[in-house]
């Protein structure tokens, strides 16, 4: 009788096998089965960061038409980021400002640091980019803001993530446009509002959606629905083809997941690679 080992002789050749060794066929063992209503709640982070992108790019180019002075800008950043703070810590009832250590001085102090650091050097940021092309900035600025989209953190498991990179993206889009702007206070106020849109908002949302799911649902729409009149005052087109995208990411992309998903067939069996599962870091000492 044949057996599946090749330590010992058979009467058999090396490509042998009986019926016995389909027994051990499975299919999808590891497939994770979604539902769609799961999916679309999961796409608000997207959602959410496409928006963020947008309310940055009218914000700057309404500073640069003239129509948002830097003063207006700076304040309702400030008084949002205070109305921000204080969500942050009540959400939770502060067990997570509790378990990291951090006290509410050090966060001041933190803030106050950066202000100044980044307000003394806004006329170096004004004049950086001076010998460089203004076609050149906005292209630049459109390749970092999409590099910050594809390596952000969602919540995916993957290579690709880095949120480090992502936000230093973001940032550099900022400098860029910001040089192009009239005075060093429209420089100094662009890259603190960019700041604040691209680190801080992303760690409330994500504590929103892990403590309070509905009230993440209603933040997520609200930011889409101000992203979108914003951008229906600067060009009606690029308001219509925003939604679009929004819906299809939202909507479309997950029934296409769920219609997919059945046709999912992975097969297992004991052709597989073997996988040791055994902790070796023993023998790397």
């Amino acid at each position: 009788r044949w057996q599946k080992v090749l330590y010992e002789r058979q009467p058999f050749p090396d490509n042998y096998v009986d019926q016995r060794f389909l027994e051990e066929l499975r299919k999808n063992v590891h497939a994770r089965r979604y539902r769609y209503w799961a999916v679309v709640f999961q796409s608000g982070a997207v959602v959410q960061q496409l928006c963020s992108v947008c309310i940055f790019v009218v914000t700057w180019w309404y500073m640069d038409a003239g129509m948002l002075s830097p003063q207006g800008l700076f304040g309702a950043a400030l008084v949002s980021s205070l109305l921000g703070y204080v969500l942050f810590d009540a959400v939770d009832g502060g067990a997570g400002r509790r378990e990291s250590g951090r006290t509410r001085w050090a966060d001041l102090k933190s803030t106050l640091v950066f202000a100044a650091f980044t307000y003394g050097f806004s006329p170096v940021l004004k004049t950086l980019t001076e010998s460089i092309s203004t076609d050149t900035i906005y292209a630049m600025s459109s390749l970092m803001l999409l590099g910050h989209l594809i390596f952000f953190d969602y919540g995916a498991n993957a290579a690709i993530v880095s949120s480090t990179l992502s936000l230093n993206m973001a940032i550099f889009a900022s400098v860029c446009l910001a040089s192009r702007l009239p005075r060093s206070l429209h420089a100094f106020v662009m890259v603190t509002f960019a700041m604040q849109i691209f680190a801080l908002w992303p760690m409330l949302q994500k504590k929103l959606k892990a403590q309070t799911p509905r009230c993440y649902v209603g933040v997520t729409v609200l930011f889409a629905l101000v992203a979108l009149a914003g951008l229906a005052t600067v060009s009606s087109v690029g308001a219509v083809l925003f939604t679009s995208l929004l819906l299809a990411i939202s909507c479309l992309c997950p029934y296409c997941l769920i219609r997919l998903q059945l046709l999912k067939n992975n097969i297992h069996g004991p052709w597989d690679e073997a996988e040791i599962k055994e902790d070796l870091s023993r023998f790397l000492m």
